[in-house]
Parts: C-alpha cells; structure tokens; sequence
C-alpha cells in the first residue's frame, strides 16, 4: 500500500450539508475499498486563480489516504462523473513527503492543544 495525497475543489453553489455528503460519499468510497484514511483538512471556500465553468470560488478538500494503486484510477473516475468536483489533483506520496506531513499534522495538533 503506498501513501497518497489528493485535493479537490467543490463547486461553490453548494451548502455546508451538501458539501460534507460529497466528502463522506469520497471518503466511504476509500474505506469501503480497504484504504486507511490518515488525514483530512477542509481548507474551505477560497477564491480560484482563474474562474473554472464560470465560478470564481470554490470548497477546497485534501484527504491523505494509505491504497494500493488500483484505487487511485477508481477515485479519480469517480471525481470525473461528479458533477460537484471542479478539480482534483492526487500525488502518490515519496519518504520524504510522508514524513513532511507528519511533522505539519504534528505542529497543527500540538499548536490547538495549546489554544485550548
């Protein structure tokens, strides 16, 4: 099983409960494959570099997941028939990678334990 990171944009036009139902129905499509999901990070609205089908904004959504290869195409065909998806990048993560996003999950979880 390699590590893997994918980010994806959701169209704007959707409510909060509508954008968290796209999430789950991605995130069930791992774990019901056998991934692990190690991370998730909702980035939020943010505005687009240039507009993509007309939308100037758009929910950014990054999940870290460990998979074996095959899962990735099933993913990504799955992000290409949602009509909700505007983008969607996933990069298989190399040794230094994972363990740079240790650290950054680390510092994250160490700097809110400290506000609370």
């Amino acid at each position: 099983m390699n590590n893997y990171e994918t980010v994806f944009i959701l169209t704007p036009v959707l409510s909060d409960v509508q954008m968290k139902e796209a999430v789950e129905k991605f995130k069930t499509l791992l774990t019901d494959a056998g991934a692990e999901i190690v991370h998730e990070e909702s980035w939020g609205l943010r505005k687009l570099e240039y507009p993509i089908t007309k939308k100037s904004t758009g929910f950014y959504q990054m999940l870290e997941f460990k998979a074996d290869p095959s899962l990735v195409a099933t993913l990504e065909l799955n992000f290409r028939r949602d009509e909700r998806v505007l983008r969607y990048l996933t990069v298989r993560q190399d040794k230094f990678h994972a363990l740079y996003a240790e650290k950054r999950r680390s510092l994250k979880q160490s700097k809110e334990v400290k506000e609370n």
